[in-house]
C-alpha cells in the first residue's frame, strides 16, 4: 500500500462528480473513474487530458467526492494541485471546467492553458478544497 498525502490534489464538484457517475454508469466497459492529466498543447501551451480508467494505476493519485472517482497522472500532480473540477452547461457549451490555481493565462477559445507548477512551499494548497 502506498504512502499518500494528507491532502486532496483537486476536488470535485457536486457537478463534476454527477457528470462522471453518468460517464461510468453509461459505459460498455467496466469503468471506476476518470483519469486526469496535462499534455503539451494547444495555444497557450498545455491542454487538460481526460479519459476513462478502466483498471486502477497505483501510481495515480485517486480522489474521491461526492460518489465519483478521478485518477490524477503523477506527472500532473504538480500542475492541478488545489485545482477544483467542475461541470458546467452554458447555451455555447457543456463540459468540464477546472479552477486551477496554477493556470498562469488560457488562450481565448479555452481549449489550452499555461500552467506553472505548484510551489510546494506555500501551504495554501492544503486547503484549497474549502
Amino acid at each position: 500500500m502506498g504512502v499518500r498525502s494528507r491532502f486532496a490534489v483537486m476536488s470535485l464538484t457536486e457537478a463534476a462528480a454527477e457528470r462522471i457517475r453518468e460517464i461510468v454508469e453509461d459505459s460498455d466497459e467496466p469503468v471506476l473513474g476518470l483519469r486526469i492529466g496535462v499534455k503539451k498543447g494547444g495555444c497557450a501551451g498545455m491542454e487538460y487530458t481526460m479519459k476513462a480508467v478502466g483498471e486502477a494505476d497505483p501510481k495515480d493519485e485517486r480522489i474521491e467526492g461526492h460518489g465519483a472517482t478521478v485518477f490524477v497522472d503523477p506527472a500532473a500532480v504538480l500542475y492541478l494541485l488545489g485545482t477544483v473540477m467542475d461541470f458546467e452547461t452554458t447555451k455555447l457549451r457543456s463540459g468540464f471546467v477546472f479552477k486551477n490555481p496554477n493556470e498562469v493565462s488560457a488562450c481565448g477559445c479555452g481549449e489550452s492553458v499555461m500552467l506553472k507548477p505548484a510551489d510546494l512551499s506555500e501551504p495554501a494548497a492544503a486547503t484549497a478544497d474549502r
